[in-house]
């Protein structure tokens, strides 16, 4: 397990783009195999797999988790279940970032265009090249897998440092930035990091990193070749002297769990400071009154983290306390979503309140004030939502917007008592028309409301009670009446 226990190194899911700017495309029918996707949308993502024995060789698994596959032949098709060993591939990287796919048993190359595609060239030429663009959610959490630690804003020196035993508070999200087959390492604080270190406010070709695959693990390529590495006792976060990826510069994504933030009637913040009891009892947010939110995937019940690695529990006469290291039935709680406020329900089936002296217990049987509690999102104040069809970004010649493309805008997620107002790049806001679109020119804030249903997934409540999801046609509304794949987003 990572130092992070909750968290999960991401799978590598991406599209890959030929020669043409066509996606490779895993067709349902007769699993066949084209390059002609415009864009990347479910059809073109692919799953990369390593070769448990040898960690050169990959699997590249479709969207109907079947494998691609090379005949002696050079003939190409996707519809084997497991991987065979003629879906035997080894990734060859090239200096522009680009890989060339070679088939291990016949060792021949992987391109062409749209419906043209084979295996069978003897060496690599343009049509054998492909750039590859990551389908995960671009917000993660960054860690060096040399120093087994993870990088994170350090706001008095100026620099991206990678020495976080886990990757807490807002300091600690990463967001990728790809734009023309490059990735840039953006701050919560919307700056770029260069590679000499320094972080700056708008992105060129010193911010810009060719992405590097090496035995699973990413590395990050400069414009002058080198790879960006953590240096010195605090892990500044800069471009080596390497010109090859050792241990030293590779890096591996995990997934960002959700932190917040509780405030009890009493107005004062929940906390452990004090020991193992939790209460609510402290006038302000410091890493003791943040706890990780982490949503168990089958009873979609939500378990509290500490920055000491242990979570909420119910332990007897209903009191809530920090002491449980492992997840079980007493770590869990159903959260109800009230509005501005929430209520939260232990294991023994009562509602937690805040007593008199700020103590939390788990003891009443129906929801009054001092069961309900603030819950603020901490560690996103960049959005970027991905829906079941793709990314939500502006309509290019209208104030509504996308919800299916493969490229995202990103927009900030401002807190106000317990609601949320959600801001355009041109620091104008989202609101729900009458006609039920969600439209991004508002002069001024319109609250919507946040509820973290499932693990990695959140949905989005309008002030008119209805949720937003995407339509057929793509665009967000914000007329949904209950909760399904269209109105759940990965953020």
């Amino acid at each position: 397990m990572p130092p992070n226990g909750g968290n999960r190194a991401l799978k590598l899911q991406f599209g890959l783009i030929n020669y043409e700017n066509r996606y490779l495309t895993a067709e349902a029918f007769g699993f066949k195999v084209n390059a002609s996707g415009i864009s990347m949308k479910k059809k073109q993502i692919w799953t990369l797999e390593q070769d448990e024995q040898d960690g050169q060789v990959v699997f590249l698994r479709s969207h109907l988790g079947r494998y691609l596959a090379s005949d002696k032949d050079g003939k190409i098709i996707c519809g084997a279940e497991k991987p065979d060993p003629e879906c035997r591939f080894l990734i060859v990287p090239q200096s522009d970032g680009r890989w060339a796919l070679q088939s291990e048993p016949y060792l021949r190359y992987f391109g062409g265009s749209a419906d043209y595609l084979s295996c069978f060239a003897q060496a690599i030429g343009e049509q054998e090249l492909w750039a590859v663009h990551l389908a995960l959610h671009p917000q993660a959490s960054l860690l060096s897998v040399a120093r087994k630690r993870y990088a994170h804003l350090s706001a008095s020196d100026g620099e991206i440092s990678v020495d976080s035993n886990i990757p807490w508070g807002v300091d600690s999200l990463v967001t990728l930035v790809y734009l023309d087959g490059k990735y840039s390492l953006k701050t919560c604080d919307s700056r770029f990091l260069s590679n000499d270190g320094k972080l700056v406010k708008e992105n060129s070709n010193t911010t810009s990193f060719t992405l590097e695959l090496k035995s699973g693990k990413l590395a990050f390529k400069d414009c002058d070749g080198k790879y960006l590495t953590p240096v010195g006792p605090t892990g500044t976060l800069r471009s080596g002297r390497c010109s090859k990826p050792g241990k030293d510069e590779l890096f591996d994504l995990e997934e960002s769990h959700p932190q917040v933030v509780f405030q009890a009637a009493n107005k004062r913040f929940v906390s452990v400071k004090q020991g193992v009891s939790i209460s609510a009892n402290q006038d302000v947010e410091t890493d003791m009154e943040t706890f990780q939110m982490e949503i168990d995937k089958e009873s979609k019940k939500s378990m509290f983290r500490t920055n000491g690695g242990s979570y909420w529990t119910l332990v007897t006469h209903g009191e809530i306390q920090s002491t449980a290291t492992e997840v079980e039935v007493n770590t869990m709680f159903d959260i109800e979503w009230r509005g501005q406020r929430v209520a939260l329900k232990a294991s023994n089936g009562k509602y937690v309140c805040t007593k008199k002296n700020g103590q939390l217990s788990a003891v009443s049987d129906s929801v009054g004030d001092d069961e309900l509690f603030l819950m603020k999102l901490i560690n996103r104040p960049i959005l970027i939502l991905s829906g079941e069809n793709g990314y939500v970004c502006h309509h290019k010649n209208s104030n509504t917007l996308n919800a299916n493309r493969s490229v995202y805008d990103i927009f900030s997620l401002i807190f106000n008592d317990g609601a949320y107002n959600i801001k355009s790049v041109n620091g104008k806001f989202w609101y729900v028309s009458s006609s039920g679109l969600v439209c991004s020119d508002g002069e001024k804030p319109e609250d919507f409301f946040l509820e973290f249903l499932e693990h990695g997934r959140v949905a989005i409540k309008g002030s008119n009670g209805k949720y937003l999801r995407g339509d057929q046609g793509g665009t967000l509304m914000g007329d949904g009446t209950s909760v399904d794949g269209s109105s759940l987003w990965e953020y």
